[in-house]
């Protein structure tokens, strides 16, 4: 194979050819993972000792994400990746899917744990190359995310899911306006969408740091992650975060003793919106704290929070002109009973 730029710049995929597929598209992020040597960061960091599938790691793992970017669901739509000339495209051995089977099959837990260095490191090659945001701010939206899985004997995505289905419940770590996923960790479908946040957390600040990300880290979630844990984690970072949580009595007492005359009115999606500040002490913690609260009428409340332990908690106030009428009238009902914090 002709050794490729050492540039990325300007590279393009023109299909001249009325016998040419879609997945020739797989010549971008190939040419990418090839840039970044994706494939010598398996063969470094998973090492799968005696089992069976041990062998050719970078090969393998490889052939399994261009199978899944060119729409593969299954291990057995890998073999589209060995038609024609495709593996001198893809610049390594494509893995018949028997292979495929026996290489993830080898995988204990720790195993898994090995593909998290391989995320970090390519992560941080990516951002050195200009991917990143350097010294600039960074934005984390940090969610849970439902994969339904099909069978009974998929470890951990037998069980039902919060919407009902059979499946896994992993946590997902995104850049806020690229989309870039900086973490990801597996659990299983019954876990709580806050489960194990507060560590996955530390992680994702531990990686980000690591990968050069040196500006200020905000963190953005919604009520499932309002926990004393992941406050914690935010804190021991020095991360701001803005978490979405749910007007429960101790709230509502806070925000009903804000002055009228606090309230400020704020552009946003909803007509009458005002925001205020109040003080309230979160997670049952002695000291003050400047508190926000951000909702809708009786919504969820937005928690945003400096990292020296003061809170700040901006309310929005929505003062609806339906049949309700008046100041805090009750807006209609939202869904999960709440306006998240945008």
């Amino acid at each position: 194979m002709v050794p490729s730029s050492r540039s990325l710049d300007g590279l393009a995929v023109t299909f001249d050819d009325p016998h040419a597929v879609a997945d020739a598209g797989l010549l971008l992020p190939a040419t990418l993972a090839r840039h970044l040597g994706l494939a010598e960061l398996f063969e470094e960091h998973v090492d799968l000792g005696d089992a069976l599938g041990h062998a050719h790691v970078g090969d393998k793992a490889m052939t399994l994400i261009h199978s899944a970017l060119a729409g593969g669901d299954s291990i057995d739509d890998a073999d589209a990746l060995r038609v024609g000339s495709t593996q001198a495209v893809l610049g390594h051995a494509v893995a018949a899917p028997s292979t495929l089977g026996t290489f993830l099959r080898s995988f204990t837990w720790g195993h898994a744990r090995q593909l998290d260095k391989v995320a970090g490191a390519l992560l941080a090659r990516a951002w050195a190359a200009g991917a990143g945001p350097g010294t600039g701010p960074l934005t984390l939206d940090v969610d849970s995310s439902i994969v339904e899985t099909y069978g009974l004997k998929k470890q951990g995505g037998a069980k039902f899911t919060h919407t009902k289905v059979r499946g896994y419940h992993p946590l997902v770590a995104v850049v806020a306006g690229t989309g870039d996923v900086v973490h990801s960790r597996q659990r299983g479908g019954n876990a709580n969408s806050g489960r194990g946040a507060g560590s996955f957390l530390a992680e994702t600040f531990s990686r980000v740091r690591a990968a050069g990300a040196s500006g200020a880290i905000t963190l953005r979630a919604d009520s499932g992650f309002y926990s004393g844990s992941v406050a914690g984690a935010c804190r021991a970072a020095d991360v701001r975060f803005s978490i979405t949580v749910r007007l429960n009595p101790a709230i509502r007492k806070a925000v009903a003793q804000i002055p009228e005359e606090a309230w400020v009115a704020i552009p946003y999606f909803l007509d009458g919106a005002e925001v205020a500040e109040t003080t309230y002490r979160p997670f049952g913690k002695k000291g003050p704290c400047r508190p926000a609260h951000r909702a809708a009428g009786q919504a969820d409340a937005g928690v945003a929070a400096r990292p020296a332990g003061r809170l700040v908690l901006p309310r929005l106030r929505h003062r609806s002109r339906g049949r309700h009428g008046g100041a805090g009238g009750r807006p209609p009902p939202s869904r999960r009973g709440g306006e998240h914090h945008p």
